[in-house]
């Protein structure tokens, strides 16, 4: 088995803040409708950017959203029908989002269909007490068309936010927590990967998460996939030191711009997101 890890240190996120975000989010959402054209329409008439109600009713089980793509001009109105059907039309965006729970003071539940690089995604996302995330649970299967097992992959991850707010809070010399609050798997058939986040607060008031990474190959190719890690463990750790850093940049970027906002003014920052993302400052 091969493991690598790598800490960062990131701004602290304040508790009641989260909460009141995610709070705004969903009930943004929960007081949208369908407007013209199955377009999706916050409670002061604005449409949700790029999103469409494809099929069924609106934060009805079962509904299906798209991403209705642009229309060059004099080319006429894409029909809702067809909208997100090519799945060659934009690489890598999802084809369709369907709503399978959405009950705002219990749980929320999508999963999104993705077509990228000749590979069929499925994506299922949980959130538990959304209002107040009390658990977020992702699901991720993928198998190319026709490619046979060397093709297919699944993972899980979970977040645990009470367990991570437990870890923060502790003294920071206190040694950090047993089990990491956010944790995910990956099965492939010559391979399994674990990721893991765990949290620990700073002298200074910052958070130091350690994010770790673990490989091992399968049955018979352990041997095999050893020699692989081996020549491979330069590029493996410098990526994941990478994409550590540049996540904890851009953490840090975010929270300086939004963690000052409360009420009314959060509410509309993630109200402006969502009808013009290109436009927000931060979302």
């Amino acid at each position: 088995m091969a493991r690598f890890a790598h800490t960062v240190t990131v701004a602290a996120l304040d508790r009641g803040w989260f909460e009141e975000a995610a709070g705004a989010l969903v009930d943004l959402l929960d007081a949208s409708r369908e407007g013209p054209g199955g377009s999706v329409v916050l409670a002061d008439g604005r449409p949700v950017e790029g999103l469409r109600l494809l099929k069924g009713r609106h934060l009805r089980p079962g509904a299906r959203y798209g991403e209705v793509p642009a229309v060059p001009e004099g080319a006429g109105e894409v029909p809702v029908e067809h909208a997100g059907a090519g799945a060659g039309d934009s690489p890598g965006a999802p084809q369709a989002v369907v709503l399978r729970t959405w009950r705002p003071s219990h749980s929320v539940e999508v999963e999104s269909l993705v077509e990228e690089d000749g590979m069929s995604l499925k994506v299922g996302l949980r959130l538990s007490e959304p209002r107040r995330p009390r658990a977020v649970e992702l699901s991720l299967s993928g198998h190319k068309p026709g490619g046979g097992s060397l093709y297919r992959f699944s993972g899980r991850g979970k977040a645990d936010p009470a367990a991570w707010w437990a870890a923060v809070d502790r003294l920071p010399s206190a040694p950090p927590a047993a089990r990491a609050p956010v944790s995910g798997r990956a099965v492939h058939r010559l391979a399994k990967a674990r990721l893991t986040l765990t949290p620990r607060p700073a002298e200074d008031g910052s958070w130091r998460i350690t994010v770790v990474l673990s490989m091992r190959g399968r049955w018979l190719l352990r041997p095999v996939g050893a020699v692989v890690l081996f020549f491979a463990r330069g590029p493996v750790e410098r990526g994941l030191r990478e994409a550590a850093e540049s996540a904890a940049e851009e953490w840090n970027t975010a929270l300086a711009e939004l963690t000052p906002l409360h009420g009314e003014a959060l509410r509309a920052e993630i109200a402006d997101a969502l009808v013009n993302p290109d436009g927000a400052t931060t979302l």
